[in-house]
């Protein structure tokens, strides 16, 4: 008997749309689209929600009127990615969102202890590929920010890590510097 060769079958961003209008999962269920892929987001420990909070406070001091720091939302970054990252930052206000996720971010941020590895090549790379010019990782197990700049491809040319005695500016915030301690819980 000749060996069947199996293949995963590749989401798009309409047909994921499709499967969560319909009913395709059941209310309460924590996914996100990632390069065709529907993945299961883990339950969020104490200390990965608070690093969001604190991300989230921080960002909104450092961009202020114009600008929407969205914390867990979904992002369309091409047709077969529907992230929903920690914290994105967008241009508008909440209602410039209303009918449609936005497209793009200045700024995306992801919190992660258990999921460090899969942001920094999966998430990183479409990150990336997409022009998210960006990229911070809060990195609770060692207590640092990556940051993550000039995507080329499907990665970044320029990638610093700061402790926490640190500051970064965002690049999209000129003249606000935000302490790395403050982002860190």
């Amino acid at each position: 008997m000749p060996a069947t060769a199996h293949r995963t079958h590749v989401w798009t961003r309409t047909e994921y749309e499709q499967m969560i209008l319909s009913g395709g999962f059941r209310p309460g269920t924590r996914l996100e689209l990632v390069d065709g892929e529907i993945l299961d987001r883990t339950p969020q420990r104490s200390l990965h929600s608070t690093g969001v909070r604190l991300v989230e406070e921080a960002l909104r001091a450092a961009f202020r009127a114009g600008f929407d720091v969205r914390a867990q939302l979904p992002l369309v970054v091409d047709d077969r990615s529907e992230p929903e990252p920690d914290i994105a930052v967008v241009v508008g206000s909440p209602r410039d969102y209303r009918d449609s996720h936005p497209k793009t971010a200045l700024l995306v941020v992801e919190v992660a202890d258990s999921s460090l590895e899969f942001d920094r090549t999966r998430k990183l790379a479409m990150y990336a590929r997409n022009g998210i010019d960006d990229y911070w990782i809060l990195n609770l197990e060692a207590q640092v920010l990556e940051v993550y700049r000039q995507p080329h491809g499907s990665e970044y040319r320029d990638r610093r890590i700061l402790d926490g005695s640190r500051q970064i500016t965002p690049l999209h915030a000129t003249g606000r510097s935000v302490p790395v301690s403050d982002l860190l819980p």
